[in-house]
C-alpha cells in the first residue's frame, strides 16, 4: 500500500512540475523583434550589408519560433522548452527538409562545450520598455578566457528558453541583449521591440511541404557536409 501511495504521490510531483514549468512559459505570448549588429567588424560596409539584421522570436506557451533572414533566405527553428527539443527548417536548393533535434542530442552537444561561469551584478538598463538586469558568463576553453555581456528580464519569462544555449543556459529570464562570438565576427542581438499579441499555434507547426529528418540523415544524404 505504502508502495502504491508513493507512486500516486510521485505521479502528482510530475504533473505539477511540469504544469508549473507550462506556466512559467507562458509569462509571455508575442514577437520579440531583435537588430544585429557586428561591432569591432573588420568588414567594409558593402560585406556587412549582406549579413543577416534582423531577428524575430515568436512566442506562445511552452514554444517559440525564430526566424533570421540570411544570404540562404529565411532560416527558422522551433522550440519546445518543455520536450526541450528543436527542429530546424531548412531549404537547400529546393528541397525542404524539417531537422529534429531530441534532448538527448542537445544535452551531448551542451556536455562537450566549456561549463561557463555566471556573475550577477547590480546593473540595470531599460530595453524596449523592459528592466533588465545584467549577467556577466565567463568561459575558459583550452586556455583562452572569454567574458559575455548579457542583459535579460524574467518579466517575459524564465530560463526555459535558454536550454539549449551551452553559454547562456544558466540564465535566468529572457535575454533582451546578448553577444555570440565566432571566429570572424561577433554578432550583437539587442532587442527593439516587445509585441504582445496572440499567436496561432499553427505557427509552430512543421510546413505540409518539408521532410521531416535528423541532423545525422541529412549528413548522410548530402555526403556528410556539416
Amino acid at each position: 500500500m505504502r508502495k502504491v501511495l508513493s507512486l500516486g504521490f510521485m505521479l502528482v510531483a510530475v504533473v505539477l512540475l511540469n504544469a508549473a514549468q507550462a506556466m512559467a512559459a507562458k509569462a509571455f505570448e508575442g514577437v520579440i523583434t531583435f537588430k544585429i549588429s557586428y561591432p569591432g567588424s573588420k568588414f567594409t560596409e558593402s560585406q556587412l550589408s549582406m549579413f543577416p539584421k534582423i531577428l524575430t522570436v515568436a512566442i506562445k506557451g511552452a514554444k517559440s519560433k525564430t526566424e533570421i533572414a540570411t544570404g540562404m533566405g529565411i532560416q527558422t527553428e522551433i522550440t519546445d522548452y518543455i520536450s526541450k527539443s528543436k527542429i530546424g527548417l531548412i531549404n537547400i536548393g529546393g528541397q525542404k527538409f524539417a531537422v529534429k533535434t531530441s534532448a538527448d542530442e542537445i544535452e551531448k552537444e551542451i556536455a562537450k562545450s566549456p561549463q561557463p561561469s555566471i556573475v550577477l551584478t547590480n546593473e540595470q538598463k531599460m530595453i524596449a520598455g523592459y528592466s533588465c538586469k545584467k549577467a556577466i558568463v565567463n568561459v575558459d576553453e583550452n586556455g583562452t578566457k572569454t567574458a559575455f555581456e548579457v542583459y535579460y528580464t524574467n518579466e517575459l519569462g524564465t530560463k526555459l528558453a535558454n536550454f539549449d544555449s551551452p553559454l547562456y543556459k544558466d540564465i535566468e529570464g529572457i535575454m533582451l541583449e546578448f553577444v555570440m562570438k565566432t571566429p570572424q565576427f561577433t554578432m550583437k542581438f539587442t532587442a527593439t521591440s516587445v509585441e504582445k499579441k496572440n499567436i496561432s499555434g499553427k505557427e509552430f507547426d512543421v510546413p505540409s511541404d518539408y521532410v521531416i529528418t535528423t541532423q545525422e540523415e541529412l549528413k548522410n544524404k548530402f555526403g556528410g557536409m556539416e
